[in-house]
């Protein structure tokens, strides 16, 4: 019996340790991940061209999608081409690791693949996400148009019926 109150109170000691570490961290605010990204954001030289032609790339996908927004099959294309680029993030940042020396000032590419998550798999997840919100406001436009074109039908049967 003693052994099994001992071993309540190590429970009851643990967890009241992990609530404290968790309300610790709670109490320190977003401060820490600002720091991380801020340093993240220092790390980079923003001026490689490799860099920059990378961004432009995003800047000019993100212009495709929206100025294709009515037509849903090209968005359907985009759609899979960017969650295979997100698929082959892993391959690329193996092969760019390889051969960084070629293209950029510092090697950017490490075995987590943070960088490569976040400059190439983070936007084209946020341009597929983009283009999910425009596939569901188009099929809800076109159920829409759907249930208007049938009560009109409806209603034209209903007229006929008292004709």
């Amino acid at each position: 019996m003693e052994d099994l109150k001992s071993a309540i109170r190590d429970h009851v000691d643990l967890v009241s340790a992990l609530l404290e570490k968790l309300s610790g961290e709670l109490r320190s605010g977003f401060g820490p991940a600002v720091d991380n990204f801020v340093g993240f954001f220092h790390a980079i030289n923003w001026k490689e061209p490799w860099l920059i032609c990378l961004i432009l790339f995003h800047v000019t996908l993100l212009l495709v999608v929206i100025i294709s927004r009515r037509n849903v099959n090209f968005q359907l294309c985009l759609s899979l081409l960017s969650f295979s680029g997100v698929y082959l993030a892993e391959r690329i940042n193996t092969f760019l690791a390889k051969n960084w020396k070629s293209f950029a000032g510092q090697n950017y590419f490490d075995p987590h693949g943070l960088f490569i998550s976040v400059l190439w798999s983070g936007p084209l997840l946020l341009l597929s996400m983009l283009i999910m919100v425009n596939t569901l406001i188009t099929l809800c436009q076109l159920i829409i148009k759907w249930k208007r074109a049938e009560l009109r039908h409806r209603a034209r049967l209903s007229r006929d019926k008292q004709d």
